[in-house]
């Protein structure tokens, strides 16, 4: 056996517990080509890593560190989300897919938002945003925990069963096991990275400026002109700071601007905003946008809070009635 697999076996334990506790505070470092270490060496070495003690480890882990985010999100609502999407690899899906599985499937969500890339980072401060109770909280959040775990364990336990079976496989696997699992982090990093570069680099090619922005507006304004287009595409659990819009806005979902992009104004900027960072919902649905033909789409840089932040003029929301006429009207 090699210094550092025997370093890994010796330490295991005190490793995924360190190492799982960071990734879920919200760190990029992925804890699945861990897992499947753990439960491997379960197999091939079950007198010095008990497969069930790992997954107890593992558990204890995830719990303490999503208490702590689920208090952080109680306390600090959206600023600490925004803050955890800004390591993740994951930022684009980050906070608007978590937000609408929490509005359609509520605490349940927690039993699976281990496995999908991005629920993982804010899934428990969003718990704690929206005031779900922390014993209903605990309860999911320990159920989704365990099944997370014990799902990568065991993949690694049945890859290190069938390696058992072939000692010249055993004995290269000894050999180059550390090797591997570097390489197995390294390219999820990589690969995630890449993906995030790619996105980003596509939606800052379209970017609006807020100073751009606010031009536009006067501009329409004292010309007596049509102003752009300029919808808001915050989650309803993203009003709750500031309920607030930039002038002229329409609140609409992404999936609802999508499914009647029809209706989008060809004539004048289309701007959106969110709230993500680096602009991450507003530059997914204007790349889906200018797919479908609207080729004057932009997002605006900064999102929400880069016009506020800014000090340019935010109003009340208009009523309805008023927002559905804008609508008609914008489509005439």
């Amino acid at each position: 056996m090699s210094i550092a697999l025997e370093f890994f076996v010796q330490y295991a334990y005190a490793i995924l517990f360190l190492w799982v506790l960071v990734e879920m505070i919200g760190l990029p470092v992925p804890s699945v080509p861990l897992l499947l270490t753990a439960g491997t060496l379960s197999a091939m070495h079950p007198a010095r890593v008990n497969g069930f003690v790992a997954m107890l480890v593992v558990i204890a882990a995830c719990l303490i560190a999503d208490t702590f985010s689920y208090w952080l999100g109680r306390r600090y609502g959206h600023a600490i989300l925004q803050l955890l999407c800004r390591f993740s690899f994951e930022a684009s899906t980050c906070v608007v897919k978590t937000e609408r599985y929490f509005e359609k499937r509520g605490a349940a969500t927690l039993l699976f938002s281990k496995f999908v890339p991005g629920l993982s980072t804010v899934a428990q401060p969003i718990a704690g945003q929206i005031g779900m109770p922390y014993g209903r909280f605990l309860l999911y959040d320990a159920g989704g925990s365990a099944l997370w775990a014990i799902t990568y364990l065991l993949a690694g336990y049945f890859f290190g069963d069938i390696a058992q079976r072939s000692q010249m496989f055993l004995t290269e696997l000894g050999h180059f096991a550390v090797v591997i699992f570097v390489l197995m982090v390294l390219s999820l990093m990589v690969h995630k990275l890449w993906k995030q570069r790619r996105f980003l680099s596509g939606v800052r090619q379209m970017r609006v400026a807020p100073e751009e922005l606010l031009r536009m507006i006067e501009m329409a304004e004292r010309q007596d002109n049509i102003p752009p287009f300029i919808v808001d595409l915050r989650h309803p659990l993203d009003y709750l700071p500031d309920p607030r819009v930039v002038p002229g806005s329409l609140r609409v979902s992404p999936s609802e601007l999508t499914s009647h992009s029809a209706q989008l104004p060809r004539d004048r900027d289309v701007i959106l905003y969110c709230t993500c960072p680096s602009e991450e919902t507003s530059g997914k649905v204007a790349l889906q946008l200018r797919k479908l033909g609207i080729n004057r789409v932009r997002p605006l840089r900064g999102g929400f809070e880069g016009w506020r932040n800014a000090g340019y003029p935010l109003v009340d929301y208009v009523a309805p009635a008023e927002a559905a006429e804008l609508i008609s009207s914008s489509a005439a």
